[in-house]
C-alpha cells in the first residue's frame, strides 16, 4: 500500500459562516478525517491540514 502523497485523495469544502469544514476522504478505504479552519486560511493550508489528519487516522487504524 502506498503513501497518500502516491494517491487520490478527495477533498469536500463546506462553508459555514467564519469557518471551513474540510473533509479529506481516502477512497481505496473510505476513511474520512474532517477538520474546521479559518475561513480566511488558505485552501492549500485547510487541505494540507486535513490531510495530516487523515494520515494520522490511517497510522491509527493500522496500529496494532
Amino acid at each position: 500500500m502506498g503513501g497518500l502523497d502516491e494517491r487520490e485523495v478527495i477533498y469536500e469544502f463546506i462553508e459555514m459562516g467564519n469557518v471551513v469544514k474540510v473533509t479529506a476522504i481516502d477512497p481505496d478505504s473510505g476513511t474520512e478525517a474532517v477538520i474546521v479552519g479559518a475561513r480566511n486560511a488558505t485552501r492549500q493550508v485547510l487541505q494540507h491540514n486535513a490531510l495530516r489528519k487523515l494520515k494520522y487516522v490511517l497510522a491509527k487504524r493500522a496500529a496494532p
